[in-house]
């Protein structure tokens, strides 16, 4: 049994698999998650775990070289939007409807409690080396 980081074999075994370049999203409990990603839910409760939780939680493990997350964040969710912008200065910005779009590629999505709105990143994986 592991004695630190991700406990949950799902997301564990799902992390491991990942590659340079693959997309990890991690959304609210609202997020549509369409057929191909494989998916994840940690949704528990209304806000559990947090989107703030799981984020910090997936970037102790992930080397991430790049994020994307709603332009709709700034306005609606200023605390995910600050969570956002202190972990990725270089954060890109798309419409709502462009990010569920892209969603469709990326090779994991990460469901959790979060039930503020657009509380959702599309994290890229880097190599660590």
């Amino acid at each position: 049994m592991k004695k630190h980081g991700i406990l949950n074999r799902h997301l564990s075994g799902a992390l491991a698999g990942l590659g340079h370049g693959d997309g990890v999203l991690v959304c609210d409990a609202g997020m549509p998650v369409p057929d191909g990603p494989h998916l994840v839910d940690l949704a528990f409760r209304a806000g559990v775990p947090s989107f703030a939780e799981v984020v910090e939680g997936l970037l102790e493990e992930l080397v991430v070289e790049g994020a994307t997350a709603a332009t709709e964040v700034r306005q609606a969710n200023p605390a995910a939007a600050r969570l956002l912008a202190g972990h990725f200065p270089r954060l890109e910005l798309v419409p709502h409807e462009r990010l569920k779009e892209l969603t469709a590629g990326a090779r994991l999505v990460v469901r959790t409690g979060e039930a503020r709105p657009y509380a959702n990143v599309l994290l890229r994986c880097g190599v660590f080396f």
